[in-house]
């Protein structure tokens, strides 16, 4: 049988021990930010797992193998290397057979977690329905897979460039419980308000893992939506990114840009419109969304014992 998958034997062995693993995708290194700030990221989103006593999983594609947990030399690779191809469940069949590096979306990285048996993925903010998605029918992959796949994904809410307010409607349809982590909204990756409030609001990492745990023995599949918003100290202004957003989508628009290269080029070009503050802000949003994943893992080893 050709190996598809290989989980690095620290991963696996928390797994097999009831100690708390995390998994972290690969494209915000290889299509989020440039070398080497995308490495210097990446490793610094797993040393506060670590210093929380988490294990962290980056998950990649490798010569067609998914790797469950990069070493730190296989991220830098993947921080340098050019022309890794971002891989979504659509894309993993011919990306595997191939034998070709690939970047993990929310979507596959849910994939290769639940495969590997880690509840938590930390990312910064999933994909969602697409402003205009009416007439395009232009959808991410993410929310398909959180409806179907047993991970529990911690992030600053969905992509502001997104129509949120379907997105959300979306996530309803198809029975995705989305938590809200000490507020009442949804979480909108820059900022911290969109206006949308959510049925639940969570006051701990521990009652957020009681719900998790009680979706797992009832047996409901299907992922969980943990929205925690960007720390006050790193929120961009409402107003400042919803200008930048709309300047950026009319450029995409212009360039015909669509699919799975909308992602990357508004975000971009955000970066570019707010001056790099943006971007700052997307790693400190990654950064508080570690430190709260990692406590929801914790917690879950511990409701197991």
């Amino acid at each position: 049988m050709i190996m598809m998958i290989r989980v690095n034997p620290e991963v696996q062995n928390a797994l097999d021990n009831n100690q708390p693993v995390v998994a972290l995708e690969s494209t915000i290194i290889s299509h989020g930010m440039p070398y080497p700030q995308n490495v210097k990221t990446a490793l610094a989103v797993e040393a506060i797992l670590r210093e929380r006593g988490v294990i962290p999983a980056t998950i990649g594609i490798i010569d067609g193998v998914g790797v469950v947990g990069m070493t730190p030399e296989e991220i830098e690779e993947f921080g340098k290397r050019q022309g890794i191809i971002k891989v979504s469940r659509r894309d993993l069949l011919v990306i595997m057979s191939r034998k070709l590096w690939g970047a993990t979306t929310v979507a596959t990285t849910m994939i290769f977690a639940a495969k590997a048996g880690i509840e938590v993925f930390v990312t910064g903010g999933i994909g969602g329905v697409h402003r205009g998605a009416q007439e395009t029918f232009d959808i991410s992959a993410d929310l398909q897979e959180l409806a179907h796949t047993n991970v529990s994904v911690v992030c600053a809410g969905a992509k502001a460039i997104l129509d949120l307010p379907l997105t959300l409607e979306y996530l309803e349809t198809f029975g995705v419980p989305v938590l809200g982590y000490k507020t009442e909204e949804l979480a909108a990756f820059y900022t911290r308000t969109s206006g949308l409030k959510l049925d639940y609001k969570m006051d701990s990492e521990k009652e957020i893992a009681e719900a998790i745990v009680a979706k797992r023995e009832m047996g409901l599949n299907g992922g969980v939506l943990i929205a925690n918003p960007i720390p006050e100290e790193y929120a961009m202004n409402k107003e400042e990114m919803d200008k930048a957003i709309n300047a950026a989508i009319d450029e995409m628009n212009k360039m015909g840009v669509h699919g799975k290269e909308s992602t990357p080029f508004l975000l971009a070009k955000i970066k570019e419109l707010t001056g790099g503050k943006s971007l700052d802000s997307n790693i400190q949003l990654v950064f508080n969304n570690a430190k709260v994943g990692a406590e929801i893992a914790k917690e879950i080893c511990l409701l197991k014992r």
